[in-house]
């Protein structure tokens, strides 16, 4: 009982009864044209479920008024697309049919119950029922009062029932199809591996630009040389104008979806990190072989970050010591390797989002990555295939 009674404190309830009442306000119009023919809406209702924008209307409505709390949600068990396929179609045409039925039975007990309780109501002052209702052949007397509330009761247990199965009838009928609910896990995979790639780019980017700033701050405080200062000033400058085309390029990818990934950094401009780790008193020991113009963009993009996180971690982690990078192109694959020393960094490079990062990078290329310590150096070691990629 107490079940039942919270359910008629729910206003969907409530809104649910409204939708199953509109297709008899919209059905009456024909019963005034043509009462003899009452059948006609549900034969009407086949060409105009095939119409594809209807399925577009009908989801919308049932959205607003069966399950108010998922609306406009993307996961919403009640789809607002039009129709895209003739069986999304039929499957409108048997939602409509279901519509209609339920509407003339909520219609019916909407109308004809509480005229029964009111005639009962008269019943219990007298007065006979009348013959057009539910009452009718029911002798006047005190005991009507008693029967009297019974027909809201059942009105009431009606609109809970038909609400819930027209509720379910839509979810199972104008809700997604299982291609459609693949296709829609398929975006939603798409797009939580973008925002955790924009995440990774921020990371890198903006960690790499701090580090360099912190490690020339401090090392102009210290060395007391003005030349050095402005050197190092410099160097935080330049950094700082490449973190911010960084964040600018990820922020137009938010903004607009179709903005391509050509406009990210490759190894390319590998220079360019390599002398900011220089300007940060790092000892770079650079060795290239091959030519990085002939890597494909996905791995020159994603290996310009693999190194730009290999020396951030340098700069965070040991500081101002020997680093050698070697980038080699050669056959199918790239490989790159940082190693440094590990004298000066008690807890080794740590093992956070940077790391994991980079591994991931290498893995969605088909590739692999390690890094950890190794014969007294600590060592980063991505290969990342170059074919299949172009």
């Amino acid at each position: 009982m107490r079940r039942y009674l919270a359910r008629l404190a729910r206003p969907a309830t409530y809104s649910r009864w409204l939708h199953l009442l509109i297709p008899a306000a919209v059905a009456s119009v024909w019963l005034f044209i043509s009462p003899s023919r009452p059948w006609m809406p549900f034969l009407f209702a086949i060409p105009v479920g095939l119409l594809p924008a209807l399925r577009l209307g009908e989801g919308i409505q049932a959205q607003l008024l069966l399950t108010p709390d998922q609306r406009g949600r993307p996961d919403a068990a009640i789809s607002a697309d039009p129709a895209t396929t003739w069986t999304a179609r039929w499957r409108t045409v048997a939602w409509l049919e279901v519509r209609l039925v339920l509407a003339t039975v909520a219609t019916f007990a909407t109308v004809w119950l509480p005229a029964t309780t009111v005639d009962l109501v008269r019943g219990s002052f007298g007065t006979a029922p009348s013959e057009d209702w539910l009452a009718r052949g029911v002798e006047p007397g005190w005991w009507c009062a008693l029967l009297a509330p019974l027909p809201i009761l059942l009105l009431l247990g009606v609109v809970v029932l038909c609400g819930d199965i027209v509720t379910a009838a839509a979810r199972r009928l104008l809700g997604p199809s299982p291609v459609e609910r693949m296709t829609a896990l398929e975006e939603r995979t798409e797009m939580l591996l973008e925002r955790n790639r924009i995440a990774r780019e921020l990371h890198d980017s903006i960690g790499h630009a701090l580090t360099v700033a912190v490690v020339q701050a401090g090392a102009a405080r210290t060395a007391g040389d003005p030349e050095f200062t402005q050197r190092a000033l410099a160097a935080i400058e330049e950094t700082g104008r490449d973190a911010l085309d960084d964040l600018e390029r990820v922020l137009r990818v938010l903004r607009e979806s179709d903005t391509p990934a050509s406009g990210r950094p490759t190894l390319a401009e590998a220079d360019k990190l390599l002398d900011s780790a220089r300007g940060s008193g790092a000892k770079i020991d650079a060795e290239v072989s091959g030519s990085l113009d002939l890597i494909p963009g996905p791995v020159s993009r994603e290996g310009y970050r693999i190194l730009q996180e290999s020396l951030t971690n340098v700069l965070r982690h040991a500081g101002a010591v020997p680093v050698r990078v070697r980038i080699r192109v050669a056959g199918a694959s790239l490989e790159l390797e940082v190693t440094n020393p590990l004298e000066g960094s008690p807890r080794g490079q740590g093992g956070g989002s940077g790391l994991r990062g980079i591994r991931e990078r290498a893995a969605l290329l088909g590739g692999k990555a390690k890094t950890g310590p190794y014969d007294g150096e600590w060592m980063v070691h991505a290969s990342l295939p170059l074919e299949h990629i172009r």
